[in-house]
């Protein structure tokens, strides 16, 4: 039986996601668990990785387990034996050609900026931002991320293909919190961190709108800008 399960978690104190060596992962976590239950080894494949810090309210995995478990039973088990930074918060049947990376329609994430007085408890979750920000000019540079592009310049590490769409960029603030959300198909390594950097490289005027458009339209003229801590950084939800 294949299923599918949503997944919440507090990165803090993770290594990221993806399982590694000697490391503590949110996926190494789940098949310890997933081990007991199934009473032997399961591998789940999550709908894509965050990096060490990174949190989410919606991560989507699935995994296939040797025994029929009905859905409210599985989920209880999963919670009752999962660290307290890791909550399972739906679990769905789905058949066997699905795949939660794979089968992905929509990806939406956030990032969260603190630009009030530095809070230390906020330190974990929000990126404490101590510049004066220009809204126009970060309206001006996130309109320019919309669209299809070759984020090569916005993604670390080395790729077959680096194109991508962005379907909207929204940007809230309320209370001197600033919330920038990403929706897009596919997200690589470090990309939503760099965009939010240049955008705020943007927006305090140490790079320029000029420069932004040069890194989408010529990705053999690198340019660095800044990269946006992990801790800010949230995947929200997914869809198929």
């Amino acid at each position: 039986m294949r299923y599918l399960v949503t997944i919440s978690y507090d990165g803090s104190n993770f290594f990221g996601f993806q399982r590694l060596k000697n490391k503590r992962s949110v996926q190494d976590e789940i098949e310890k668990v997933l081990k007991i239950i199934n009473k032997k080894k399961v591998e789940i494949k999550g709908a894509g990785r965050t990096d060490k810090g990174v949190h989410a309210y919606g991560q989507r995995a699935h995994f296939d387990l040797d025994i029929d478990i009905p859905k409210d039973r599985l989920l209880k088990a999963m919670n009752d034996s999962l660290p307290n930074d890791i909550r399972i918060t739906n679990i769905e049947e789905v058949d066997n050609e699905f795949h939660a990376r794979f089968s992905v329609k929509k990806k939406i994430y956030q990032y969260k900026i603190n630009l009030g007085e530095y809070d230390p408890l906020l330190n974990n979750y929000y990126y404490q931002f101590d510049y004066k920000i220009d809204m126009n000019k970060l309206n001006k540079a996130k309109e320019l991320l919309i669209g299809e592009h070759n984020f090569k310049n916005f993604v670390s590490g080395e790729r077959d293909n680096y194109d991508a769409v962005i379907y909207d960029i929204i940007l809230e603030e309320k209370k001197k919190i600033l919330t920038i959300t990403f929706e897009g198909k596919s997200f690589y390594r470090y990309m939503v961190r760099n965009m939010v950097g240049a955008m705020l490289d943007v927006a305090t005027g140490k790079q320029t709108l000029d420069s932004l458009r040069e890194m989408l339209d010529n990705v053999k003229v690198v340019k660095q800008m800044s990269c946006a801590p992990a801790q800010g950084l949230y995947l929200l939800k997914i869809y198929y």
